[in-house]
């Protein structure tokens, strides 16, 4: 479309910005097709215009109504050759890790390097087309609610970043310090562990006036601790009922690392709101989590990524043991829970293997038995829904967050698009 012909030397003013400024704006983007959200088929061309960074109107690329919205100052972007759909969601990440086997690293890492990390991660993140990240389990008590802050201010670039900040965990469980001598971990105890319901739910409103938007809890055990004693629940009932509850009073859901059958059932009996990796699940748990509203957020590529550094070195003993274990059940687990009637949502673990690479995660769903489609509905819609903004992103529609991305061809034909994105934008900020 030849629209706004005058306007386009803008662009590559725009495409400099590493975050360009959404304030006072008026944007128009061109694309060749648009999926508005999962439900829907590829329309043909399409302008979508943002202002202030948010998605004000949805119009035909040849309407006159696009006129109205012909102001001086107003920027074309051309993505005429792409399809431009929702900006994608990762429920599950660790922005402020990189992947590593070398446990020891946190006690010779300053948490001012952590941030740094988080921020590099932050834009690359975005780059590969997720424009809103649950993170779950920060390496410093600030770094990801400074980091919500840098994005959301757009300080620096990145997606919308909602977080657990640390995650609370028992005293020598998954989630705590392990693998040092007794002074060293006293060191590096980042305060959230506990015993007792009483302890338990003090922990969370410490988390709450740290500044979590939602509660983290390791609930079993892990499989990269330095612990090799299983995989069950670590809680108590008591402490994982007291853990939900204070959470309910302070207005903040409640995110479960859960591996063991048992401890899955015991996560969702007590109201968590989603179970992250979910390895072991069967039937029984699943009904529980039925029964509760419980969604599974698989995190498919964290195996992957950790086999990966199998028979390299990367890992103890004690670890590529337990690598090699969950591998089998993590090869069925979004079929088996498709087959239970359990809702799944999409997340990766990002930290765990590279970031970047979260859209990889997509091919895995799918040959698990999930349609393209439910696969983007996963990272779109559904995870719009967990997080409680569903009103607001998952969808190209008025009145929605200016979250948008652009690939070649069809994700509803061929999910593997989603690994290549050519354009991001968040908020109404391009990131480059």
């Amino acid at each position: 479309m030849k629209l706004l012909a005058k306007t386009m030397g803008a662009i590559a003013a725009l495409a400099a910005c590493i975050a360009s400024p959404a304030a006072a704006d008026t944007l128009i983007v061109e694309a060749g097709s648009v999926i508005m959200d999962a439900d829907s088929q590829p329309s043909g061309p399409m302008a979508i215009v943002v202002i202030d960074g948010t998605i004000r109107d949805i119009l035909p690329s040849d309407s006159p109504d696009l006129e109205v919205y012909a102001v001086e100052g107003s920027k074309v972007i051309d993505l005429s050759d792409k399809t431009v759909l929702p900006g994608l969601i990762d429920l599950h990440t660790h922005l402020s890790g990189d992947p590593s086997g070398e446990f020891w690293r946190a006690a010779t890492t300053p948490p001012e390097y952590f941030t740094l990390i988080a921020a590099k991660n932050a834009r690359i993140t975005a780059l590969a087309g997720f424009t809103t990240v649950r993170d779950l389990g920060s390496r410093t008590d600030q770094v990801t609610q400074m980091l919500r802050r840098a994005t959301a201010e757009g300080m620096v670039a990145g997606p919308r970043i909602v977080t657990s900040a640390r995650t609370i965990a028992i005293i020598g469980g998954h989630g705590d310090v392990n693998g040092f001598i007794e002074h060293v971990n006293d060191v590096l105890d980042s305060g959230f562990t506990c015993t007792g319901p009483v302890e338990c739910a003090a922990k969370v409103r410490l988390a709450s006036q740290y500044g979590a938007d939602l509660i983290k809890i390791t609930a079993t055990g892990g499989v990269l601790s330095q612990q090799g004693r299983g995989l069950e629940a670590h809680f108590s009932d008591e402490e994982m009922r007291a853990i939900v509850e204070t959470a309910e009073t302070l207005g903040l859901k409640v995110a479960a690392h859960a591996h063991g059958a048992r401890g899955i059932e015991a996560a969702a009996r007590a109201g968590v709101h989603t179970i992250e990796h979910g390895t072991y699940l069967d039937e029984q748990a699943a009904r529980v989590m039925r029964e509760n509203g419980t969604t599974l957020v698989p995190t498919l590529m964290a195996l992957k990524g950790v086999s990966e550094g199998l028979d390299t070195g990367t890992y103890t003993p004690v670890v590529e043991a337990k690598i090699r274990a969950v591998q089998p059940l993590m090869a069925s687990l979004v079929s088996r829970a498709r087959q239970f009637g359990v809702r799944v949502a999409f997340g990766t673990d990002a930290g765990v293997f590279p970031h970047g690479r979260n859209g990889e995660e997509f091919a895995l769903m799918v040959a698990q038995g999930m349609s393209p489609r439910e696969a983007l509905a996963s990272a779109t819609t559904v995870a719009a829904d967990v997080l409680g903004m569903g009103d607001t992103i998952g969808r190209i529609a008025p009145g929605f967050s200016a979250d948008l991305i652009a690939v070649d061809g069809n994700p509803l034909a061929d999910v593997t698009v989603l690994e290549d994105v050519d354009f991001v934008m968040v908020r109404g900020r391009v990131i480059e």
